[in-house]
């Protein structure tokens, strides 16, 4: 290959934004295509689009090499699923599997051969909008759904039919942003990056995942499109990790922003760290040339290499993508899931998966034994996502369509004997200004321009005459998502003002939130009947709501993230470390209380894993194995039975959890270390069983990255096992060397 071939096959670029779609014409796109100057694009939209480009890359291609296609398949493609924080929340592998293989199958059936995804960015910060597309709080929680989505995606290989390539992202900490700030930096110890962020992708990479994205972030000063030390060091020397490695949206052009040199100083610094394709920018493609005749010499960074050196890394760097092609199946035969071949899956399907994965998502955080409901029944529907559509779909929705979505009006209506009285009550927002802004990628926040006034009384007097009232409240599709920061993660202001004058009026309230991130509640959970937690649930996500509120389904979701009190209390997670001064109920110095917020009020707080059912569960206390063990090798076998006193069957999620009391450094007051789903059906009791070894005794040292150790301390610890992060039962183990 000559240069220029190599470097073009490390340009990747979008499809969309009036480039081109493989039809003839003088865009950026096509004089690529055109010369052999691309390796790769994403965002075509139909299957013939992909293939008009395939056809014209390979007649423009000297080697007829051929271009891999790729798409931001988030949650779902055509048939969109709930939010991944709201998959997290059902807490089953298998569901979460079953929702990736689908989306793979019908985005390998539209051409495509690589999605980014699963995004396992673990999030513990509800202002960062992107937490809408992580699996929550939890490195353990994460790493299980990781390995689910990626088996899901990837099936028996990338190259069979019906299955693409999945890419890990964001790496590495794009979670653990600053002040919930989108493409902000993160500044952790050692010790936190290997245990919580870097968990993830350890368990992603274990079952094969065949591509990484890099993140936007800097981890400790240097940005991760430049971030040698983990891309190169950890993920391809540590990891053995061989697969291909690609630049976020014009992250490699971004680097002089960060502060780290000139264009050609950042390519060189880029492609060094291990970026293999660079992704709209055209920063390769510009500098790479120049770099591989001349090398660099940047002594204001102090980063030098020889033209030489240059040219190997451009070949280091072509070769892992010519090698994602071969896995691909596509060197073959460059048409491989062009040829119309894959049948996508067939729609029902996926609409009935999707009603099912919506109802796991749910999460019950209060019912007043007043659900499941019972038809006949009179109910007034109100709030501004009774009749809701768009954004049902949540964020990153790239291929659904909202005419998809039922409403919850009409999964309502449909039912017999559900008399439904339905008013609007209030907008999403008061602001225009701020509708204006979450309007900005197209109309999804409609807006009343009756009196604010006027439309509270309707929907009072719907409540009044119902004497029943489903309050149907949330955020907007982009009040969450990239670039889509909160100040103050809570029910925006008239969705409030609804639920107040509502709740005076008498009337049992359930109510019913549609969100991207977690928000605090508050006095919406005082005001509350029954309180259900829907998240952006998708094409079905109406429907599996209306399935959870009338009984036709068991709520059996658990919070993947905990929900504060108050949105000042952000960032907020069930693995906090302890401290010399816990708060004792008395005012002093202190950490766990805040002047202004109440114990009452902090008790409105919803941890980790906390989630309700129909039924009434009972745990006995755990039984052990032994109390003790030994060395390597030592196991202990706990089992906890739960029996549901209840008359309705309920799927449980039963917790472990880990304290380390002594330690050579502050561990955190508890850790999940395993957790089982176990059927436990009415008047029954089932049994849990874990088995704990060293392995999850271990936490990491480390003084640097390079000198990382994973190392266990003799001694006592502390299992705590239950429902969720906080209502559990201890038992105190000894391990010895």
């Amino acid at each position: 290959m000559t240069l220029s071939e190599k470097i073009g096959q490390l340009n990747l670029l979008a499809a969309g934004e009036g480039l081109a779609t493989g039809a003839a014409g003088p865009t950026r796109l096509a004089e690529r295509l055109d010369r052999g100057e691309l390796g790769a694009v994403f965002g075509t939209k139909s299957l013939a689009s992909a293939r008009a480009m395939q056809e014209r890359a390979l007649a423009g291609s000297r080697l007829s090499i051929p271009l891999f296609f790729a798409e931001d398949v988030i949650h779902g493609h055509r048939t969109v699923f709930p939010l991944p924080i709201a998959l997290a929340c059902s807490w089953d592998m298998a569901l979460i599997e079953a929702t990736a293989s689908h989306a793979a199958c019908e985005a390998a059936a539209e051409g495509l051969h690589q999605v980014y995804a699963p995004m396992i960015d673990v999030a513990r910060d509800p202002r960062w909008g992107r937490i809408a597309e992580s699996p929550g709080e939890d490195p353990l929680l994460a790493a299980r759904y990781a390995v689910a989505t990626v088996r899901g995606l990837q099936g028996a290989g990338i190259a069979e039919p019906g299955q693409v390539a999945a890419c890990l992202k964001h790496f590495v900490a794009y979670g653990a942003t600053l002040s919930g700030r989108d493409y902000d930096n993160a500044s952790l110890a050692w010790e936190d990056l290997i245990e919580i962020h870097l968990a993830p992708f350890v368990a992603g990479l274990d079952v094969g995942a065949a591509s990484v994205m890099a993140s936007f972030n800097a981890v400790n000063r240097l940005p991760m499109h430049a971030n040698a030390p983990l891309i190169d060091g950890w993920l391809r020397g540590k990891q053995g990790f061989d697969g291909l490695v690609v630049s976020d949206y014009t992250g490699v052009q971004e680097l002089s922003a960060h502060g780290i040199g000139a264009p050609h100083t950042v390519v060189a610094r880029a492609l060094h760290a291990g970026i293999d394709m660079d992704m709209v920018g055209e920063d390769y493609l510009r500098e790479l040339p120049r770099l591989a005749v001349e090398g660099l010499d940047a002594q204001d960074c102090d980063m030098r290499f020889t033209p030489a050196e240059i040219e190997g890394l451009i070949d280091r760097a072509c070769s892992r993508v010519l090698d994602f092609k071969a896995r691909l199946g596509l060197l073959d035969d460059p048409y491989r899931g062009l040829d119309g071949a894959i049948s996508a899956p067939p729609r029902a399907e996926g609409r009935a998966l999707a009603r099912r994965a919506a109802a796991a998502a749910c999460v019950l955080l209060k019912n007043d034994r007043l659900l499941p409901l019972k038809a006949p029944c009179d109910v007034a529907l109100v709030g501004p996502f009774a009749e809701d559509r768009a954004n049902m779909l949540g964020t990153w929705s790239v291929a659904g369509d909202a005419r998809d979505v039922v409403t919850l009006r009409e999964a309502l209506e449909i039912r017999e004997g559900v008399r439904l009285q339905c008013a609007r009550g209030c907008n999403v927002v008061d602001e225009a200004w701020l509708t204006d802004r979450l309007n900005v990628h197209g109309k999804t926040v409609e807006t009343d321009p009756r009196d604010p006034g006027d439309m509270i009384a309707e929907a009072v007097a719907a409540a009044r005459t119902a004497g029943l009232a489903i309050v149907a409240v949330g955020e907007a599709r982009e009040h969450g998502g990239e670039s889509s920061s909160r100040l103050a993660p809570d029910l925006p202001a008239p969705q409030r003002r609804l639920i107040d004058a509502l709740s005076e009026t008498g009337v049992p309230l359930v109510i019913v939130v549609f969100a991207s991130r977690p928000l605090a509640l508050g006095a919406v959970a005082d005001a509350a009947s029954a309180l259900l937690y829907a998240w952006h649930g998708g094409i079905a996500g109406p429907e599996g709501v209306a399935d959870i509120l009338f009984g036709d389904a068991a709520p059996s979701g658990r919070l993947a993230a905990s929900l504060p009190a108050h949105p000042g209390e952000v960032p907020l997670h069930h693995s906090e470390d302890p401290t010399g001064r816990p708060f004792r109920g008395r005012f002093e110095k202190f950490r766990t209380g805040w002047l202004d917020l109440s114990d009452d009020a902090a008790a409105a707080r919803y941890p980790f894993g906390f989630g309700l059912t129909y039924s009434r569960l009972r745990y006995d206390a755990p039984v052990l194995s032994s109390t003790r063990a030994r060395g390597d090798d030592g196991k202990i076998e706990l089992r906890v039975t739960v029996t549901n006193e209840g008359d309705v069957d309920a799927l449980e999620t039963v917790q472990l959890y880990l304290s380390d009391p002594v330690a050579r450094v502050t561990r955190p007051a508890r850790r999940l270390i395993d957790f089982q789903q176990i059927a436990v059906a009415s008047r029954q009791a089932a049994t849990a069983r874990f088995t704990v070894t060293l392995a999850q005794l271990r936490y990491p040292l480390a003084p640097s990255l390079e000198d990382a150790q994973m190392v266990w301390d003799p001694g006592s610890f502390v299992l705590h096992v239950g429902p969720n992060s906080r209502d559990t039962t201890a038992a105190e183990i000894v391990w010895e060397r």
